[in-house]
């Protein structure tokens, strides 16, 4: 597929021409393969591995109802997907640039209203996220205003989850404001908010008493913004500006030099946060990276940052310097693998997050 749905030159002035007919279908379905690579990807493999890493049942113990033990990854991987659409979808001016608003504004526009919808479904995925969890740690037991207060009050995920929900509210309004005010409610005042609403989501994650808990935990927060800084972006400027040659030229550069930070942190951060669960872990250490599901899902996120790397490659070194030129380029079949990939590491990410690490 080519992103070459947009910008003729005249003049040496690129003016935006939007794609009719057959080009408007064939931009349409390029877009849905990109939605449909990173969604799909994100819950079909959190469904996988759920099932894959399930502990079998435990005496004394009634078992999770099905609801409950696949709602509550289906949920979170919903959770992180709208919170990095949001974060990508703020970060988007910041990518064009401010200078030539008749230009960015029929890009903008859309992609404000966008994120209003993107940050009222993480908000609502936070909050069905809470429910879950404590649905899931009292099996058996009715869902009562009392239980949810007390699972609130009494672990650590519950004030994560309701800070995660206020920030995707707070995200909501802000959004909504910029719908109705524009470029005048600060790009960066939307991003910073949108990061910030990401730092209570490792909480809801693995516990520990390892000694270097806070390193650890700072580490987890910096592969959350980095992932989302890199999966978000990604996604707004292939949905959004793909099409349009002339901002693609500005915008992907300047995303590149981004997600060439990312990947580092990415990869770095992640790989130190798995195998230190593995290492602190009793009776498991490294050899737990080849016989437990826990440290398989760690080697299967290792191959995906692999493979993310080589398409990032291609993408960095033979489809920019085109893209710089005005020239056709398969850039959202290359982008639609990228973000493919990228889902399926949001799934087991989510499903790594909660799986013991002794299975």
């Amino acid at each position: 597929m080519a992103a070459d749905f947009d910008v003729s030159q005249h003049g040496g002035t690129a003016k935006a021409a939007y794609p009719t007919g057959a080009d408007a279908r064939t931009a349409f379905g390029a877009k849905a393969a990109v939605v449909a690579a990173l969604v799909g990807g994100a819950l079909l493999t959190a469904l996988a591995a759920t099932a894959y890493t399930a502990v079998g049942t435990i005496p004394g113990l009634p078992d999770l109802p099905p609801l409950v033990r696949f709602g509550l990854p289906a949920t979170r991987a919903l959770l992180d997907l709208a919170a990095l659409a949001t974060v990508g979808l703020s970060l988007l001016p910041k990518l064009l640039g401010f200078d030539r608003p008749k230009r960015t504004e029929p890009v903008l526009s859309p992609a404000r209203r966008i994120t209003v919808i993107t940050a009222l479904v993480w908000m609502l995925s936070a909050l069905l996220s809470l429910v879950l969890h404590a649905a899931e740690l009292s099996p058996g037991r009715s869902l009562t205003t009392g239980l949810l207060v007390d699972y609130v009050a009494n672990v650590p995920a519950g004030p994560g989850l309701l800070a995660s929900a206020g920030a995707g509210l707070l995200c909501a309004v802000l959004g909504l404001l910029a719908v109705r005010f524009g470029e005048k409610v600060p790009a960066e005042l939307r991003t910073i908010v949108a990061l910030l609403g990401l730092l209570p989501i490792p909480l809801t994650g693995h516990a520990t008493d390892w000694r270097y808990h806070d390193f650890s935990m700072i580490s987890m927060e910096l592969h959350v913004i980095a992932a989302a800084m890199w999966t978000g972006g990604l996604a707004a400027v292939v949905l959004f500006v793909a099409p349009r040659r002339g901002l693609l030229a500005e915008a992907l550069p300047r995303f590149s030099k981004l997600a060439t930070i990312a990947i580092f942190a990415v990869g770095s951060s992640g790989l130190f946060n798995g195998l230190m669960e593995l290492i602190i872990t009793p009776t498991v250490g490294l050899p737990g990276l080849i016989n437990t599901g826990y440290g398989q899902i760690i080697l299967a996120k290792t191959g995906c940052l692999v493979a993310l790397g080589a398409v990032a490659s291609q993408l960095r070194f033979r489809l920019l310097p085109r893209i710089a030129r005005h020239q056709r380029t398969a850039l959202i079949g290359w982008a639609a693998a990228e973000v493919g990939v990228m889902g399926i590491a949001y799934g087991l990410g989510v499903v790594l997050s909660r799986a013991p690490v002794i299975v």
